[in-house]
């Protein structure tokens, strides 16, 4: 039996220490008062120029062109914003023995963010899948996710956390739809500056997302809501985490073979569809659950995390594949008519 080789360094992503340490602050040093107002007031302009961004960056032309392999990408949409989520649902009758009331809506809430993008093309790259439809795929999701996370939050938690109302809808479209528009919009124009200055602005995005993070964990503090949360929720809470993982790893892979796939495509479709976006999911928490956002984005913050460790181990297993590296054997030649040896035989 060929031994599963853990890998020598596991991906923990640095910048998953720096949410970790922005959540010791907000705990340590929570804004207050005016500070608080302030923070507030500059976390909603972050989250408004991250939309802005993801506008800007996201190719039309390339979208479009990623159409004629639509039937791979309504497998990834399917399984982001219908079967995880169904898989949410059920994880309610977990309540109230493994989960509380509010590490739940922040699981299920997990189960309505879009996919990612760049973690999805890596590992699609290293397992030597179809990278292409992993970039198409992941852009569809980000897109899709704009409306349909928070549509699908509206309907599946109602009134949870900060509650959904008219006044929730016009901040989800102020703060999130029309900054994406307007970065479409101004792509043609800006689209090459944003490209020349990935990295910085790569930077500005991740400091915005810090900010955010620091905002909804300090109101958190605040308002006292981390006395709801114990050890033993938290390795509930992981633990439930471990096995939606598992099973949507398993039916991407499995299903995508069940529908006709090719092994790339699988590779796309198995990353592509069992990866939650930390990037979209904290602003659109942040919106959508104002003060109660810091339990929300715990179990993102966790899956995140846990998604980019075991897909790590996976993508190396398909890379080293043999029966996929290696070349296939070539045919025995044919027979001699009088000898029976082969045709080349001396």
């Amino acid at each position: 039996m060929k031994r599963l080789r853990w890998p020598s360094r596991l991906p923990i992503d640095p910048y998953i220490l720096l949410l970790l340490g922005t959540v010791g602050l907000a705990a340590l040093l929570p804004a207050r008062g005016t500070a608080a107002d302030v923070a507030s007031g500059a976390s909603t302009a972050a989250i408004a120029f991250l939309f802005f961004l993801y506008g800007a960056r996201l190719s039309t032309r390339e979208a479009l062109d990623g159409l004629r392999h639509w039937r791979l990408h309504v497998a990834v949409l399917g399984c982001t914003f219908v079967i995880f989520p169904l898989l949410g649902l059920a994880a309610r009758g977990l309540v109230p023995t493994l989960l509380n009331q509010p590490l739940y809506e922040g699981l299920l809430f997990l189960t309505l963010v879009p996919s990612t993008i760049q973690s999805s093309i890596a590992f699609t790259s290293i397992a030597r899948g179809n990278v292409p439809a992993a970039i198409c795929a992941g852009s569809f999701s980000s897109l899709a996710g704009i409306v349909l996370t928070p549509l699908l939050a509206a309907v599946l938690l109602g009134n949870s956390g900060g509650g959904f109302s008219a006044d929730s809808l016009m901040k989800i479209v102020l703060q999130l739809l029309v900054p994406f528009l307007a970065g479409q919009l101004l792509r043609r124009w800006i689209g090459g500056f944003v490209a020349r200055h990935k990295k910085v602005l790569g930077l500005v995005d991740r400091g915005s997302i810090l900010l955010v993070v620091y905002t909804a964990f300090g109101e958190g503090m605040v308002q006292g809501i981390w006395h709801q949360v114990s050890v033993v929720r938290l390795a509930g809470l992981m633990a439930v985490e471990a096995v939606l993982l598992a099973v949507m790893l398993a039916l991407t892979w499995y299903g995508g073979r069940a529908l006709g796939f090719g092994r790339a495509d699988r590779i796309a479709i198995q990353f592509a569809g069992s990866k939650k976006s930390l990037a979209s999911g904290l602003p659109m928490a942040s919106v959508l659950f104002g003060a109660h956002a810091s339990l929300a984005v715990l179990p993102l913050m966790l899956f995140h995390q846990m998604q980019l460790m075991v897909c790590a181990v996976i993508a190396k297993r398909r890379a080293n594949d043999p029966r996929e590296a290696a070349p296939r054997p070539a045919p025995p030649p044919a027979a001699h008519p009088a000898t029976g040896t082969g045709a080349h035989a001396r």
